[in-house]
C-alpha cells in the first residue's frame, strides 16, 4: 500500500455523550479577548501569540505560525510546499491568496508515464515529485501587505526552534512510524533518525541546524533568499542530484497570486473561502447550496436522513471536480454556474431522497459551453478583529521524503496532485481530467478549504483542517456542528466524521461515529459503509462568541490553541 494511505496511530478515545459522539478532549474552548491563534503545535501556537503580545497582528502571527510548524511539526509544517491563505480585515474587505506549488518549467503531461502506464512511485517520492514552493513567497507577501513588525522578528522564533526543541509523545511516534520511508534518502535520515538507530522517544530533542541556518538567512533577506539566494541554490543542486527538474529559472520566476475570494451564503451567514485550483471552496458552497433546500435541525446529528443527503451532495459535487476543476489561468472554468443556487437545486433533484444511486450513474452537470492526509491548518484572529485562515501542505505526510542538502527542509510531492493520467487516481483516490494534467508552470488542483464564516458583518467562524480530498467534508461537518446541531467549536472540531466523495464509491467512517443501526440503515439504502483505521483531518477552529474568542483544537493531534 502507499505510504499515503497510511494513518498513524490512533491516540485518542470516542465516546457518547448526550447523543453526540465526541473525542475524550475537553468540550470548553479556550478562551481570550485580545488574540487567539489554533495550530497543529502547542509551540507553533505560542510563537504565534507571543508574536500578538508583542504588538503585532493577525498577519505577523500568520508568518511565526508558518515558520514555526516547519521547525516542529516537519510531517506537514513547510517552507518546502505552498498553500492557500483568507483574510478578513477588521474593515469588513476580504482577500485570498493562492502561494500554491507550479509545476517546474521542464515538466510535462506524461512525465510520470512509464511504458504506457503512470508510475505513481516517481509521482510521490524523490525531486521529480515536487513542485516549486510557494510558502515562503505567500508569508512574505502577507506580511508585506499587512504587517506590523518586522519580517525578521516575525521569522526568529522559528530559528530557535529549529535549533533544537524538545519532542511531545506524538512528534515521536510519528517519526517512528515512517523510519522505513525517512531513510529513503542520506540527507533525510541524518535528521529525523537517530545516530544510534533507535527509536525516538518522549523528551529526545531534536536538532536541525541546517534548518536553523536557513531560517536565519531568510529573516535577514526576506523571500528573495529562498527564490533568489543561498537557499535557492542548495534547492535547485539537491533536486539536479536525485532527477528532478525545478531549475534556478523556476525559482526566480515563482510568484503567490491574490485571486478573488469565493464568497456564498447559507441561510443568511456569509462564506469567504478559497477558489481554483483549490477545489474545496467550489465542493463546500455547492454541497451547503444544496442541503440549504433541506430541513435540518439539532435533532438531525446523525440521522439515516441527513447522513444521506450530505452523502448525496457530496456524491454531485465531488464528480463536478473530476469534470471541470483545474487551475484558472490554464483552463476554463464555469465559476458561477458551479457556486448558483439553482444549479445546486436542479442537481440535487438528480438524485433520490429514499436511495442512494451508484457513482457509476452519476456525471458531472451539464454545463452549456463549457490534496494527503498529512496538509496543516490554522487559524489566527488579532485584537482588531483581523482573521486569519490558512491552509498549507507538502502533499504526503513528509513530503517527497528528500531534505534539501545544507538546508534542512523537506520538498514537498505536489505533482502527483495533478492528473498524471487519465482514469488514474491519485494518493487520495481522487480521479482528474484534462482541466488537472499538468503543464509547465501550472499549479495543481487541491482540496484545501480555508474558510471564514461572516455574521451580522462580524467574523463568526475560522475553521480550516488537513486531510486530502477529506480536507471539505471535515470543514463542512465542523461548520454544520456548530450551525445546526448547536454545538460548542471545540464539541464541533471533536466530533466523529464520515467522508464521501463519489469515487470510490465508498461512505468512510471514524470509529464509534455511525452506530451499528445508523450503518444497516444506510446499507439499506445502498451504501458500503467501511471503518476507518485511523482518524479523519485535523481541524482547527475559532468563534467570536459575545466578545469572547474561542478555540478548538484537534485531539487527533498534538494541535493546541493560545489565547490572550
Amino acid at each position: 500500500m502507499s505510504f499515503a494511505y497510511r494513518f498513524f496511530p490512533v491516540c485518542f478515545v470516542l465516546f457518547s455523550l448526550s447523543s453526540k459522539l465526541v473525542l475524550a478532549q475537553g468540550f470548553e474552548p479556550v478562551s481570550g479577548k485580545n488574540g487567539l491563534v489554533v495550530s497543529a503545535h502547542p509551540l507553533a501556537s505560542e510563537a504565534g501569540l507571543s508574536v500578538l503580545k508583542a504588538g503585532g497582528n493577525a498577519f505577523d502571527a500568520a508568518v511565526a505560525v508558518g515558520f514555526a510548524l516547519q521547525s516542529v511539526y516537519p510531517t506537514a509544517g513547510n517552507i518546502g510546499g505552498g498553500g492557500f491563505a483568507v483574510i478578513r480585515l477588521q474593515d469588513g474587505s476580504s482577500y485570498t491568496l493562492d502561494f500554491r506549488e507550479t509545476a517546474p518549467f521542464s515538466s510535462s503531461r506524461d512525465m510520470f508515464i512509464k511504458n504506457g502506464k503512470a508510475d505513481n512511485q516517481l509521482s510521490t517520492v524523490g525531486a521529480l515529485s515536487a513542485g516549486v514552493p510557494g510558502t515562503v513567497d505567500g508569508l512574505y507577501q502577507l506580511h508585506k501587505k499587512w504587517g506590523k513588525l518586522s519580517w525578521k522578528s516575525c521569522v526568529n522564533p522559528s530559528v530557535h526552534l529549529a535549533k533544537f526543541h524538545i519532542l511531545s509523545q506524538k512528534a515521536a511516534s510519528v517519526l517512528n512510524l515512517f523510519r522505513s520511508d525517512l531513510s529513503r534518502f542520506p540527507e533525510t535520515a541524518s535528521i529525523y533518525l537517530k545516530k544510534d538507530g533507535s527509536e525516538w522517544e518522549t523528551g529526545d530533542t531534536l536538532f536541525q541546524p541546517d534548518l536553523a541556518k536557513t531560517l536565519e538567512r531568510i529573516a535577514v533577506n526576506g523571500a528573495s533568499e529562498f527564490y533568489s539566494g543561498e537557499t535557492s541554490r542548495l534547492l535547485v543542486n539537491s533536486v539536479k542530484k536525485y532527477n528532478g527538474v525545478i531549475s534556478a529559472s523556476d525559482l526566480n520566476a515563482y510568484q503567490s497570486k491574490w485571486r478573488n475570494p469565493l464568497k456564498g451564503t447559507y441561510h443568511g451567514s456569509e462564506l469567504i473561502s478559497m477558489g481554483l485550483p483549490s477545489s474545496g471552496g467550489i465542493i463546500l458552497l455547492q454541497t451547503l447550496n444544496m442541503l440549504e433546500n433541506q430541513q435540518i435541525d439539532s435533532t438531525d446529528f446523525r440521522s439515516t436522513r441527513f447522513v444521506h443527503d450530505f452523502s448525496r451532495a457530496l456524491q454531485l459535487a465531488y464528480s463536478d471536480r473530476a469534470q471541470y476543476m483545474g487551475d484558472p489561468d490554464f483552463v476554463s472554468v464555469p465559476f458561477d454556474t458551479l457556486i448558483s443556487k439553482p444549479y445546486a437545486l436542479r442537481r440535487f433533484r438528480q438524485t433520490n431522497p429514499e436511495k442512494k444511486i451508484p457513482s457509476s450513474e452519476i456525471q458531472a452537470g451539464n454545463i452549456a459551453g463549457f490534496e494527503h492526509e498529512e496538509t496543516t491548518h490554522y487559524s489566527i484572529i488579532d485584537k482588531e478583529g483581523n482573521a486569519v485562515s490558512i491552509t498549507y501542505t507538502l502533499n504526503g505526510a513528509f513530503g517527497s521524503f528528500l531534505v534539501v542538502d545544507g538546508a534542512g527542509f523537506l520538498l514537498n510531492n505536489e505533482m502527483d496532485d495533478f492528473s498524471i493520467q487519465p482514469g488514474v487516481p491519485n494518493s487520495y483516490g481522487l480521479f482528474g481530467g484534462r482541466a488537472n494534467e499538468i503543464q509547465p508552470g501550472k499549479r495543481m488542483l487541491s482540496s484545501m478549504t480555508p474558510l471564514i464564516v461572516v455574521r451580522d458583518n462580524k467574523p463568526w467562524l475560522i475553521i480550516g483542517s488537513p486531510g486530502g480530498s477529506t480536507i471539505p467534508t471535515t470543514v463542512l461537518q465542523t461548520f454544520l456542528n456548530v450551525f445546526h446541531f448547536k454545538m460548542s467549536v471545540q464539541e464541533a472540531v471533536n466530533a466523529g466524521r464520515i467522508h464521501y466523495q463519489w469515487v470510490p464509491d465508498i461512505l468512510f467512517y471514524e470509529k464509534h461515529t455511525l452506530s451499528s443501526e445508523l450503518v444497516k440503515n444506510l446499507e439499506k439504502l445502498g451504501y458500503k459503509c467501511v471503518q476507518r483505521s485511523g482518524y479523519q483531518g485535523r481541524c482547527e477552529a475559532i468563534e467570536i462568541k459575545n466578545g469572547w474568542y474561542l478555540g478548538g483544537a484537534d485531539p487527533r493531534g498534538n494541535d493546541s490553541v493560545s489565547a490572550w
